[in-house]
């Protein structure tokens, strides 16, 4: 606690020659009541008696006025007014306002003073209704008369389903970044997407790479692989071969060693590398696959998380119809079909083909409508830009059962795939011109 100050005597001389025997008076009586200079209050520095103070505010004064008050506002609340109380910061002094309504955004208060003066205030507007509405500006009233003109206003309102709504509670869902996820693929994919490399390649063609995936997607249902091990195996031997040339008899080897840096990525127990020079027929010895796998990375820059088509098929199946196996391994089916084909995986980047595996299968499961708005708002395309790739796709599910490499075909016609492959296809997409 601070200490009291000591006024100098000569001070003390000056500060009454400047203010005269008054203002001593004056000083004299502030410091007193606080306590500074004088022991006893009401006695000045040379014992005089000093006048009293009025303090006609007593607290027995404040009593009665707040229940005068109280009274008062419980005759008017019988008449619908609002009782608010309202004290003052000190504790000290207390106030009853009464609120009535009398229009709207427009109040009437009255105030009691402490003198018991009535004070009436109108017109006092709430804070929080005091706001301006902001105006409609012309460009946006432009707009939605140009919308309305178009016929665009008159367009049947369908919801949006959220597909996330189920997964709040899961933490691998990453409910709230997984909008942000999607669309760092969709610009990311255009980094890892392969250019057409055939022209590069003098000694293969894109029949040797079908026969190749046909062959590859047999070892990993022999294995019982991951879907993900799949998808990123056909994306790094794409990738591979648009940067390296080889000769016929290594793309085998080529197509080992990407399963098993993929197997490494998405697996916990990935296979070994005997259990590939194995289902090989020996067609390699382990140092080979070693020095390819070796290649293949430094010539990749250990870049291998890159957004595959598979990625984007567990979102828009999440879209589609949630919930139905059969509907998502018909996807998965036209997916493969694709993937399996070397122009649709150079034609079309990742996200569009899954997109038009979803339009396909439902098109072939009479799914009414074909495609929805929530469909169109999670993939970010509409219908007509993915009819193109689903008749494609269709096309290679009409030819499948007499195709020589039946791989994806003999895979989705076991009943553990829902025998999917044996549907009948959607020749009603193929015979549409809209």
């Amino acid at each position: 606690m601070a200490s009291r100050a000591v006024i100098p005597e000569h001070l003390r001389g000056g500060i009454q020659q400047k203010n005269g025997q008054q203002g001593e008076r004056r000083n004299r009586r502030a410091l007193g009541d606080i306590g500074n200079v004088v022991a006893v209050r009401g006695v000045g520095n040379g014992g005089t008696k000093l006048p009293e103070i009025n303090r006609p505010l007593t607290r027995s004064f404040c009593a009665q006025l707040l229940a005068n008050g109280e009274a008062n506002a419980e005759k008017k609340k019988k008449q619908g007014q609002q009782l608010v109380d309202v004290n003052n910061v000190a504790g000290v002094r207390k106030a009853v306002v009464h609120e009535k309504v009398v229009e709207k955004n427009k109040t009437e208060v009255v105030v009691v003073n402490p003198e018991k003066t009535p004070i009436v205030l109108d017109n006092v507007e709430r804070k929080q209704e005091s706001r301006k509405k902001k105006s409609a500006s012309l460009s946006s009233f432009l707009t939605a008369r140009s919308k309305e003109a178009c016929g665009l206003a008159r367009k049947p309102e369908e919801l949006v389903m959220n597909i996330d709504e189920g997964s709040v509670q899961d933490e691998l869902a990453v409910v709230e970044y997984v909008e942000d996820i999607y669309k760092f693929y969709r610009l990311a994919e255009g980094e890892s997407r392969v250019r057409d490399y055939m022209g590069l390649q003098p000694d293969i063609n894109e029949k040797m790479r079908s026969i190749l995936v046909d062959w590859l997607i047999e070892v990993h249902h022999k294995f019982e692989l991951r879907q993900e091990t799949l998808y990123l195996t056909v994306n790094i031997i794409d990738r591979f071969l648009s940067m390296k040339a080889i000769p016929r008899k290594e793309l085998q080897l080529v197509g080992m060693a990407s399963m098993l840096i993929a197997c490494k990525y998405e697996e916990i127990w990935a296979p070994e590398v005997n259990d590939f020079v194995q289902i090989s027929d020996k067609a390699y010895v382990r140092e080979q696959v070693l020095a390819m796998e070796k290649a293949i990375l430094g010539n990749l820059e250990w870049y291998l998380t890159v957004p595959t088509p598979y990625m984007f098929l567990t979102r828009y199946v999440k879209a589609s119809v949630p919930g139905d196996s059969e509907m998502e391994k018909m996807v998965y089916f036209f997916a493969e079909l694709g993937i399996m084909n070397y122009s649709t995986t150079i034609k079309y980047p990742p996200s569009l083909l899954a997109a038009s595996s979803v339009y396909a299968a439902r098109f072939t499961m009479s799914n009414t409508p074909s495609w929805t708005e929530t469909l169109k708002h999670y993939t970010g395309y509409a219908e007509d830009q993915l009819r193109e790739c689903a008749r494609l796709l269709v096309s290679f599910h009409v030819g499948a059962p007499e195709h020589r490499l039946k791989a994806v075909y003999k895979k989705y016609s076991k009943p553990e795939a829902g025998m999917v492959a044996l549907r009948p296809p959607a020749r009603s997409l193929l015979a549409s011109t809209v």
